[in-house]
C-alpha cells in the first residue's frame, strides 16, 4: 500500500523545525551571511530543542530518527537558511560513517558525547587536488604500533576545526586505490592537526568551511572504522545516504523562493495592477510549485528506501541532482519576479541563489550523480 500521510510524531517534528527556523534562523540569516560566521547560538538552541545530531541511535543515547524524519526537519531548516542548515546537516554527515562502519562500542564511544552537549561532527574526504576522484586521495595513514599516523590535507570540510569528532579518510598506499583506504575517527584537535577557515565563499557563508592539515597526527587504532580497505566503501555508503538531506534542503530553498515571490508579486504593481495578474508571472510561480512537489516526492521516496533498508543509491542521486537544480531554477526565477530588487540584499532571494549553488556541488557534484545513475542503470 502506498501511504503519503505523516505520523503524528512526524508532524510534530516538522512543526518544531518550522517554528525553530522562523524564530531562531530567519531573523539572523542575513547578518551571519554578511559576517561569514557560524552562529553557535543556533547550534546550542538546536541541541536544546532536540534538532541536533538526530541520527545518533538510541543505544548511544540519541533519538535514532530515520531518514524521512531528517528530510522533514531539513526542509524546514533550509527554508530559513541553507548555510545554517548545512552546519547541522554536516554534523549528520560526520556521524553517518560511524553508523555505517563502526561497531556498537564505537558508536557509543564517539556518538554519546554528541547528545550530551551542543557538539558537531565532520566528514573529511575531499582534498585540494581531488574531489570527485575520491579514491585518488593523498592523505596517508601509516600504522605505528597501536596508532595510525596521519599526514596530508583535506579541503572544503564543513565544520572543520569546530567539530568534536572528524571522520578522516586516508590511504595506506597511494598506488593502492580504494582497496588501500581507511576511515579514522579523529577526536577534537590533537597535536599536529590544524584548521584554516575558507573565506569569501559565494554562498552558505554562515556555515564554517575549512582546510584541515595533518602533520604526524596520531590516532588510536581503536578509532579505525571497519577493516583495512573499507574506507572508500564506508565513504560511498555514507554519501548514498546523506545526499538525501541535501535534496530536502533544496526543496526548502525552493519553497522559500516561491513564498517570497508570491508575497512580492501580490504587492508589486505594473500597468495599474498587481503583477500576479500577468500570465508570465503566473507561469513562473506554477513552475516553482511543480518542481517543489516533484522534488519532495523524490526525496521522500529515497528516504523511505533508506528507512526500509532497501537499495537507494540511484534514488538518492536522482533526488540530490533534481532537487538542487530545481531549487536553483526557482531561486533564479524568484530574482526575475523581483526584478531589480531581487538583485540586491534588500530582499532574501539573491541569497537563496548564492546558497543553493553549493547544493549542486557538495556531497558529489551533479555530474557525479549522473555517473552514479547511469552506472546503476547500465550494469
Amino acid at each position: 500500500m502506498i501511504e503519503f500521510s505523516l505520523t503524528d510524531e512526524q508532524k510534530q517534528l516538522q512543526q518544531l523545525a518550522r517554528d525553530f527556523a522562523r524564530r531562531e534562523i530567519i531573523p539572523i540569516a542575513s547578518e551571519y551571511d554578511q559576517k561569514e560566521e557560524l552562529p553557535w547560538q543556533v547550534v546550542e538552541k538546536a541541541h536544546e530543542v532536540g534538532l541536533l545530531n538526530l541520527s545518533v541511535p538510541e543505544h548511544a543515547g540519541g533519538l535514532g530518527l530515520g531518514m524521512l524524519d531528517e528530510c522533514l526537519i531539513g526542509e524546514e531548516l533550509a527554508y530559513g537558511c541553507m548555510g545554517i542548515y548545512t552546519v547541522l546537516m554536516a554534523s549528520e554527515l560526520g556521524i553517518t560513517p560511524i553508523l555505517v562502519g563502526g561497531s556498537e562500542e564505537q558508536q557509543k564511544r564517539f556518538l554519546a558525547p554528541l547528545v550530551e552537549k551542543p557538539a558537531l561532527a565532520a566528514f573529511a574526504l575531499s582534498e585540494p587536488n581531488n574531489g570527485s576522484d575520491a579514491a585518488a586521495m593523498h592523505t596517508t595513514a601509516v600504522l605505528d604500533g597501536d596508532e595510525w599516523v596521519l599526514n596530508g590535507t583535506k579541503m572544503w570540510i564543513s565544520n572543520g576545526g569546530k567539530a568534536d569528532i572528524t571522520v578522516v579518510f586516508a590511504t595506506t598506499d597511494r598506488n593502492g586505490g580504494h582497496r588501500a583506504t581507511v576511515a579514522l575517527v579523529v577526536e577534537g584537535m590533537p597535536e599536529g592537526m590544524s584548521a584554516n577557515k575558507i573565506h569569501h565563499k559565494m554562498g552558505q557563508r554562515a556555515s564554517h568551511t575549512a582546510e584541515l592539515v595533518f602533520e604526524n597526527v596520531r590516532v588510536p587504532r581503536a578509532n579505525q572504522l571497519g577493516g583495512l580497505g573499507d574506507g572508500f566503501k564506508i565513504a560511498m555508503k555514507t554519501l548514498d545516504k546523506t545526499r538525501i538531506p541535501v535534496a530536502a534542503g533544496s526543496v526548502g530553498i525552493a519553497r522559500r523562493a516561491l513564498d517570497e515571490s508570491v508575497k512580492y508579486a501580490r504587492e508589486r504593481e505594473a500597468f495599474g495592477k498587481p503583477i500576479t495578474s500577468f500570465q508570465a508571472i503566473q507561469f513562473k510561480l506554477a513552475e516553482m510549485l511543480m518542481g517543489i512537489e516533484t522534488g519532495r516526492l523524490m526525496s521522500w521516496k529515497a528516504a523511505w528506501l533508506v528507512d526500509q533498508g532497501l537499495p537507494h543509491a540511484t534514488e538518492s542521486s536522482i533526488a540530490k541532482a533534481y532537487c538542487s537544480e530545481m531549487a536553483f531554477d526557482a531561486a533564479n526565477e524568484a530574482i526575475q519576479v523581483h526584478g531589480g530588487y531581487g538583485y540586491v540584499g534588500e530582499y532574501p532571494v539573491e541569497k537563496l541563489l548564492r546558497d543553493v549553488k553549493l547544493n549542486q556541488i557538495y556531497e558529489g557534484t551533479n555530474e557525479i550523480q549522473r555517473v552514479v545513475i547511469s552506472r546503476n542503470l547500465l550494469k
